[in-house]
């Protein structure tokens, strides 16, 4: 049975794991608001941006564009989109749930995000390139990410391309999600609070008609629209990523410090019922000296 120096220790103990966690909280609590307005601005654009594209893909023969080529899939490559540290939940155990459903022969990934390219290792699976993005994700890092796969598809080294990431529903909903990357013909929304993201419809006024007119030219527009769409896109999910990261830490750093607080009542109680036993003792052992005395 513990004694009342080893109960006062634990509860010491706790309660600094309570302090740091609280202010992971809060600082997680920061950042998700900041990165959740970040998500929602830019889904919009987004959204209407993919519908144009799919609607698009309808025309491939037209157009003719490399990215928009489609072929029999023999190797795959996968945007892998993860946090660069933990204490998230099962954020990442989640996503990597996802991982292990593609063939491990025939797939190489594509890392963003150090828990990503260190699952990749561990699990030795081929890793084509490891990228990293900051808090707020600029434009250049979802740039760097896309052309890297643009060129692995236009040299003909995989023939398709996937994005796997965690996409954001909610402050206490993040779930994995696998969407097309390449080829363009594939492409649909990827945004949660839209209707029919499974369609690419939006259900907004003024939707995107079915019929377009380009100027000055369908090739000369698609071919510089849609690897700035691609971009774009990348940018898109890794603002998604960043919300769920921060939502999901800012949860399981809530839990942690209420379970912290929890144990730290029950050590409590069981500190002062310990404490008035061995008082309850001493005046027992007081009380039969003295009669032994008398």
């Amino acid at each position: 049975m513990p004694s009342t120096r080893d109960i006062r220790r634990r509860i010491r103990s706790v309660g600094n794991t309570a302090q740091i966690t609280k202010a992971m909280q809060m600082v997680a609590a920061s950042k998700m608001r900041k990165a959740q307005q970040a998500a929602l601005a830019g889904r919009p654009y987004a959204a209407l941006m993919n519908d144009v594209l799919a609607k698009a893909a309808a025309r491939t023969e037209v157009f003719g564009q490399p990215l928009m080529e489609r072929r029999a899939v023999k190797r795959r490559a996968v945007i892998l989109v993860s946090t660069d540290r933990g204490l998230c939940g099962a954020l990442n155990s989640n996503l990597f749930r996802e991982v292990v459903k593609f063939d491990k022969n025939t797939t190489v990934f594509i890392t963003a995000g150090r828990k990503a390219a260190q699952f990749i290792a561990h699990t030795k699976r081929t890793l084509a390139a490891e990228f990293n993005y900051k808090d707020a994700p600029q434009f250049s890092e979802a740039r760097a990410i896309s052309r890297f796969a643009q060129d692995l598809f236009l040299k003909d080294e995989v023939d398709a391309v996937d994005i796997l990431f965690t996409n954001f529903i909610s402050t206490l909903n993040q779930q994995p999600r696998v969407v097309p990357f390449l080829p363009v013909g594939k492409i649909e929304a990827v945004q949660a609070g839209y209707g029919g993201t499974q369609t690419g419809e939006l259900p907004v006024k003024g939707a995107v008609p079915d019929v377009f007119e380009f100027e000055p030219d369908e090739t000369t527009v698609l071919g510089a629209l849609l690897p700035h769409s691609l971009n774009f896109r990348v940018h898109q999910i890794l603002l998604e990523a960043r919300a769920s990261e921060h939502s999901a830490r800012m949860v399981a750093m809530k839990n942690a410090t209420d379970n912290a607080q929890q144990l730290i009542k029950e050590l409590t109680l069981d500190y002062n019922k310990l404490r008035q036993s061995n008082i309850t003792n001493e005046l027992l052992e007081i009380a039969t000296a003295q009669m032994a005395v008398g």
